[in-house]
């Protein structure tokens, strides 16, 4: 017993002793390690003092005692290390991921580190791979975090059983990294693994059975926002809680044997769009223990099982944006578990009658959002006034709805952060109770309202709110003077399409986070306030276009460095561009101002949209660099000058409008051999020589082409047949020669398979993003609220088309309805080709002006929807068809000044043609009938109506007996002839004459042919 005793004292003092090493400090060979990957972040030209500033190496300093670094209490032993963004990245910035900021990581650094339990190395932009070998020397490993690095698994075959080693690895993050399927191989090694993370990688495809098959023991599987697909593969996991597949490319329904994982508690296949069908019944129902679900932005269609009551432990449930129908009546969403904490149900095709009173029993509802399709969900108006309800909402979304009133029962929420009422037909003045009985409010939406009165009776002071649309509403008057300290942290404030008015005050430049403001279409006049321009340099987004302000905005003391779409257009500022450099934007809208001087270099680093239209810029357009990728250029009406611009990428440009200016030079110089991506190229009225070079045809998304009043001068090319996209040509006042292409029938003027798509608005257009990051939902999956709003795009496409010297602007939308061919003010010869009759969707055809003959085409009044037709000023014979009245749509019609004949159609036959007055027809000599003064010879009276006396004796001098004036015709005629017989036999000097007049003979017989077609013509005039 005395022994045991002994050995015993000696056994607690060694362990006393251990314990007393551990708390005095780590061990050295750990220190020395942790200081050899301080040097080896330094190596890497990093300030290594900087970023890890407690690691110093002196040799009575206690390691455990550093930032990010954990030992065990008794031990001493280095446990944890968590060196996640040890270079300190912006984790936020588009450029993190840039390869000049990778490096590759000597993990054998950390083979000292034996007990190691926890390692995080995320965020440090970590390329290749970690040698297998040095990694699996952490045997104790339980936790592994290498997401948000630069990591690709590029590793031998043989290798992978190493990891085996890490039998105790419990948790591995591979979010964020460029990991292929290969990888699947290697987790199936590890075999107390619990939690796989490899969410964001490059998995692709369908993944075998074998592969998921290394995961049947994992509790918590997120695979989401990669590229799989097939059918879903939910087999297997009997021990899986969370199982995360959203943001991929599956297909199909849910399988009924989604039943077999009873284990489940939460599940999101959100965002796959591919997945349909309807939902398994009773597949889903069978998850009893099931808390989340999160089906969202899918295509799942048919109406909600009732069977999904029986999830007595849902406390999260996502629907949003499917096909689901039926009605949201009591018996669906009132037998819900009272669980239930979140609900959305947005963007479905639910219809019937909704009342709020449904969901009164959720006392721990936090999260409700519900909008309506088109009218076939109704409000119950009296659940409007039901103010009892037994939850405290953090977040409210009701929107597209009809409501005649904002529901009482938010009289009594306390706790809102998120409210949106947008789209609901409101009326009234500002709800600034919300704002008062909601202190942690963050984001109202309250647009496309008829809110109306003054915006004066602001809060006093609103800490929280970051997010203000109070657009398209009646809101009058002028802004508070104070709205800046009232809102100081707002990031977002949208106040356009409303009737506000007076100066902006200058408090806004107190809201120092603003980074998007948005006052465009008001009333507002004056100067831009100094203090915005100079202390909201975290502004990314600047609106006040379709204003009356103005002032020399651009000034020296313009700070705005971070913006990224400025938008001053149709206002009334002046001065230039000279005094600032705005390196970061990507749309910049100028346009319908006063701006003067010359472009600078700076506009080329811009790199989405630049519209300058309708100012006074001069000089050329600066070239020196090669201009960012631009979709849209518009810098028409202006005083531009010189060649083209010669930096523009044409391998991204879908519009350019350079209309309007002096730009001068050959346009066969200005066009690369191809495009793909142009769909609107307008040159006109410039002064551009020389001729269409054939490589346009290699144009093929070309839409509208006007390249009209210039001095453009050759043959029309028939490669602009290969346009097949074509919907508006403009070739006018130009001097092309030759006759018309009559292969323009193979295009299409407005039948192309985009028909009705925007032609810029859909490649500029985007959505400002409110993601409530301070708050998540659902235990499991940590859902944000996210909330998108559309924004329009700038540079909207405007053309200038001419009909009978009229002209009109089309702008937007419009022009995708819009189809014309204009190639008046030419030297165009020859007959119009009948095959422009194929030419059915046609809106507009110009052919004036030119030096065509022949008969109009009878084809023409094939153009079924034509609404603009100009002949006029050509040299065309014959009649004017009559089955032109047939064109029901036509608006404008012109062919005065020909040499047309005969009777114009009857007006009766179409009443559109008592539109046309005679300056319709005007200058055709032997044209007749109304609407000219002329009459035709079947005008005369007819003789079922008796003639009057005096009206016989009432003749006029074209009214003669046809008889008698060709009796007497060809009675001189024979008289003159025998008399010339006669003097010839008498005098034989003239009988030699008659060798004269044999050599004339043919010059006879010609002006004999003339003198009897305009004979003819008279008669046919009688």
């Amino acid at each position: 017993m005395a022994a045991y005793l002994v050995i015993k004292s000696l056994v607690l003092g060694l362990i006393h002793l251990v314990s007393v090493q551990g708390i005095k400090g780590c061990f050295e060979e750990e220190r020395k390690a942790l200081l050899e990957f301080k040097a080896f972040v330094q190596s890497d030209g990093q300030d290594a003092d900087h970023l890890l500033p407690s690691w110093v190496n002196e040799p009575e300093d206690d390691c455990c005692q550093w930032k990010r670094v954990e030992c065990d209490s008794t031990t001493g032993h280095v446990i944890k290390l968590s060196l996640s963004n040890t270079r300190q990245f912006d984790v936020f910035s588009s450029s993190l991921y840039d390869p000049q900021n990778s490096w590759h990581l000597n993990i054998s650094l950390f083979q000292p580190l034996r007990e190691l339990r926890s390692l995080n190395l995320s965020f440090n932009v970590i390329a290749g791979w970690i040698q297998n070998k040095e990694l699996s020397v952490l045997e104790n490993l339980e936790e592994l975090d290498l997401g948000s690095n630069m990591l690709n698994g590029s590793s031998a075959e043989q290798d992978f059983t190493i990891f085996s080693k890490l039998s105790k690895l419990k948790y591995l993050y591979l979010k964020e990294n460029n990991f292929s399927n290969d990888i699947m191989r290697i987790l199936g090694t590890f075999p107390s693994l619990k939690l796989l993370d490899i969410s964001r990688n490059s998995l692709k495809g369908p993944l075998s059975n074998k592969e998921w098959g290394n995961l049947s023991n994992v509790e918590v599987l997120i695979l989401s926002q990669n590229s799989l697909s097939g059918n879903l593969p939910i087999q297997g996991f009997t021990r899986l809680k969370i199982l995360d597949l959203s943001w991929n490319q599956f297909s199909g329904g849910i399988p009924a044997s989604v039943a077999t994982l009873y284990s489940l508690k939460a599940l999101s296949l959100s965002s796959n769009y591919q997945l349909n069908g309807s939902l398994p019944d009773p597949g889903l129902c069978g998850l009893k223990r099931l808390q989340e679900l999160d089906l969202s932005q899918n295509s799942f269609e048919g109406t909600l099982p009732p069977c999904l009551n029986n999830l007595t432990s849902l406390k999260l449930l996502d629907i949003s944006d499917n096909l689901f129908t039926g009605n949201l009546s009591s018996y669906l969403l009132q037998r819900f578990p009272s669980s239930l904490e979140f609900i959305d149900v947005r963007h479905n095709n639910f219809q019937g009658l909704f009342s709020f009173s449904y969901i009164g029993n959720y006392s721990k509802l936090e999260v409700f959002m519900l909008t309506g399709y088109k009218d076939r969900l109704q409000i119950d108006a009296q659940s409007l006034g039901w103010f009892n309800p037994l939850f405290q909402l953090k977040a409210l979304v009701l929107s597209d709805l009809s409501l005649s009133s904002i529901p009482e029962f938010l009289f009594h929420q306390r706790w809102l952060r998120v409210i949106d009422l947008s789209h609901t037909k409101l009326k009234g003045e500002f709800p600034v109770w919300l704002l008062q009985n909601n202190s942690d409010l963050r984001f109202m939406n309250l647009r496309n309202n008829s809110f109306a009165g003054q915006l004066i009776y602001l809060p006093s002071y609103q800490m929280h709110m970051v997010w203000l649309d109070l657009s398209d509403n009646h809101f009058i008057g002028k802004l508070p003077k104070d709205i800046g300290d009232k809102l100081p942290n707002l990031q977002y404030l949208n106040l356009s399409w409303n009737q506000l008015e007076g100066a902006l005050p200058s408090s806004l430049g107190n809201m120092q986070d603003l980074s998007g403001l948005d006052l465009a279409f008001n009333n507002f006049l004056g100067e831009v306030p100094k203090e915005l321009l100079t202390s909201c340099t975290n502004l990314q987004q600047l609106l006040l276009s379709h204003n009356r302000l103005g002032g020399k905005i651009f000034s020296s003391e313009f700070n705005l460095s971070n913006l990224m779409r400025l938008e001053l257009n149709d206002n009334e500022f002046t001065g230039n561009l000279s005094n600032v450099k705005i390196e970061t934007l990507a749309m910049l809208d100028v346009s319908n101002n006063n701006m003067t001087g010359l472009i600078p270099t700076w506009i080329n680093t811009v790199s989405w949209a630049i519209s300058m239209r309708n100012n006074s810029f001069e000089g050329q357009f600066p070239c020196q660099q090669l201009m960012f990728p631009l979709f849209f250029l518009d810098l028409s009406h202006n005083f531009l000058s010189g060649p083209l611009p010669s930096c523009i990428d044409f391998s991204t440009i879908v519009e350019i409008h350079l209309e309007g200016n002096k730009f001068t030079g050959l346009l066969q110089d200005f066009l690369p051999n191809s495009s793909s991506s142009l769909s609107v190229l307008n040159l006109k009225d410039n002064s551009l020589s020389g001729f269409i070079p054939n490589l346009i045809g290699t144009f093929l998304n070309l839409k509208i082409l006007l390249l009209g009043s210039n001095h453009l001068k050759g043959l029309i090319p028939e490669t602009l047949c290969l346009l097949e996209n074509i919907s508006i040509m403009d070739l006018s006042s130009n001097s092309f020669s030759g006759t018309i292409p009559s292969c323009f029938q193979n295009l299409s003027f407005g039948v192309t398979e985009n028909y009705g798509e925007t032609l810029a608005q859909h490649l500029i257009s985007y959505d400002i993003m409110f993601t409530d990051q301070n708050r998540m939902y659902g235990d499991l999956l940590k859902k944000n609220l996210n909330f998108f709003i559309d924004v329009e795009a700038i540079g909207v496409s405007e053309i200038y088309l001419v009909n009978q010297n009229m002209g009109s602007s089309y702008k937007g939308k419009i022009l995708n309805f819009m189809s014309a061919l204009d190639i008046s003010c030419n030297d165009l010869t020859g007959e119009i080709p009948q095959e422009l009759g194929t030419l059915t969707h046609i809106h507009a055809l110009n052919l004036s002006h030119n030096q065509l003959m022949g008969p109009i085409p009878i084809t023409l009044s094939k153009l079924a929807n034509i609404e603009s037709l100009d002949l006029c000023c050509n040299n065309l014979i014959g009649k004017i068809p009559p089955e032109l009245a047939n064109l029901s749509f036509l608006a404008v019609f012109n062919v005065s000044y020909n040499n047309l004949s005969g009777e114009i159609p009857l007006p009766m036959m179409k009443p559109q043609f008592t539109m046309f007055d005679k300056s319709s027809y005007a200058g055709n000599q032997f044209l007749c009938g109304p609407p000219l003064e002329k009459r035709c010879i079947n005008d005369i009276e007819t003789p079922s109506l008796k003639s009057s006396p005096s009206d016989a004796t009432k003749g006029k001098w074209y009214e003669i007996d046809l008889i008698a004036f060709l009796a007497c015709f060809w009675l001189a005629y024979l008289v003159f002839f025998l008399l010339t017989v006669s003097l010839l036999c008498v005098n034989p000097h003239w009988l030699r004459s008659l060798y004269f007049i044999d050599h004339y003979h043919s010059k006879l017989v010609t002006a004999f042919r003339v003198w009897n077609y305009l004979r003819y013509r008279v008669v046919e005039a009688l």
